[in-house]
């Protein structure tokens, strides 16, 4: 069973994974309305990219890419919402919450150490194919997000759902490659602590008033922005091993077997 558990999490972000299996039988997780600091990322031009490499050696790429980022969003306290391809989705405020402004602060942490992974494995891509290499956009966005399990009996995503996703994934798709674009209600939250210039204004479909929109540049702090080059240049990065979808189909029959199993004995008894 922990070896089956060990295989199923690496499906979940930890955050998730811990939530469920702490659930009590027959508790039932109910959906949230809360503040959420929302994160989405997509790479430049992925679609010719995976027209133009063989099938190996974009999975080499992906892989090795959301690896990294998992890697450091986990580290950073991000709930991994989904892969959707080569886009990210990552949410600050739940299951648990630092408050709204340090769940700011540590998503544009995260989306920053991200731009400057990307920017050190250039060479690495580059030697497997991609001559002219990953180049990533992201947007950060605050709001009110409904938080929790949609889907069916047969198939559940925890997940987040509300405008602030939806505008994070329009600011991705507006930003300049290699950039961070946030919202202001994100910025209102930050301002004082980190350094962003203003770059436009902005009518989401389905908002009522136009969205400032800023770019993010980096913390005003030196001395946060020096502990941040003093943990890249000790080089530790997390590896993050990567399983076939195979073993997830496995790990589920094989649960239910025990199930099946576990419930016949009690039966008898």
């Amino acid at each position: 069973m922990e070896e089956l558990a060990t295989k199923l999490a690496k499906y979940l972000s930890p955050q998730i994974y811990e939530s469920i299996f702490s659930e009590s039988p027959g508790q039932v997780t109910t959906h949230a309305r809360k503040n959420l600091t929302v994160f989405f990322s997509d790479i430049v031009q992925f679609t010719d990219l995976s027209d133009t490499l063989e099938p190996e050696r974009l999975a080499l790429v992906i892989n090795s890419y959301l690896s990294e980022m998992a890697s450091i969003a986990l580290d950073c306290g991000g709930t991994i919402d989904k892969f959707i391809g080569d886009a990210i989705l990552v949410f600050f405020g739940d299951p648990e919450s630092a408050g709204e402004t340090e769940d700011a602060l540590k998503c544009l942490e995260m989306a920053i150490r991200m731009q400057m992974r990307v920017g050190e494995l250039q060479k690495y891509w580059q030697r497997q194919g991609v001559s002219r290499g990953l180049h990533v956009r992201m947007g950060v966005t605050t709001g009110y997000c409904t938080v929790g399990n949609f889907g069916s009996e047969q198939r559940l995503d925890y997940t987040v759902l509300g405008s602030p996703v939806n505008l994070a994934a329009r600011l991705q798709n507006m930003a300049e490659p290699d950039s961070i674009l946030m919202d202001e209600t994100t910025h209102s939250l930050v301002s004082e602590l980190i350094e962003c210039r203003k770059i436009d204004e902005i009518m989401p479909k389905g908002f009522v008033r136009p969205v400032q929109v800023y770019q993010v540049d980096d913390f005003r702090s030196s001395d946060h922005i020096a502990q941040r080059q003093r943990l890249y240049l000790s080089g530790n990065h997390v590896e993050v091993n990567i399983i076939d979808s195979s073993d997830i189909r496995a790990a589920i029959e094989e649960l239910r077997l025990i199930q099946q199993d576990f419930e016949q004995r009690l039966n008898q008894d």
